[in-house]
């Protein structure tokens, strides 16, 4: 092959490439967009359910609060000797964590 036929073939190569190179930019770019509105729609929804189930479970906190609130009220001290048990078994659980869980054990001579 001569080297004009050579650069013509070339030419023609690049100038498919190109054309292919177009398409496949204009192509991907459609479903760019496509999926870019998808993934926002679905961000859309799934906030909507996020707001539905954070007011759902602050309104069972309210309700549960209140139902505590009531039986602080109508049983003190009963309420005050749960609340002083619940105490000492977290500072019994923070002691333990904080000494690792290990026993003291010293060799005796």
């Amino acid at each position: 092959m001569n080297t004009k036929k050579a650069k013509k073939t070339m030419k023609k190569g690049l100038r498919q490439a190109q054309k292919q190179g177009v398409a496949i930019r204009k192509s991907t770019a459609k479903k760019y967009e496509a999926v870019k509105r998808s993934a926002i729609e679905k961000g859309g929804l799934l906030e909507d359910m996020a707001i539905k189930e954070y007011e759902n479970i602050k309104k069972q906190m309210d309700q549960t609060t209140k139902k505590a609130e009531d039986y602080i009220k109508k049983n003190p001290a009963k309420a005050a000797l749960i609340s002083a048990g619940i105490g000492a078994a977290l500072a019994a659980a923070a002691a333990l964590l904080m000494s690792g869980g290990k026993k003291n054990n010293r060799k005796k001579k």
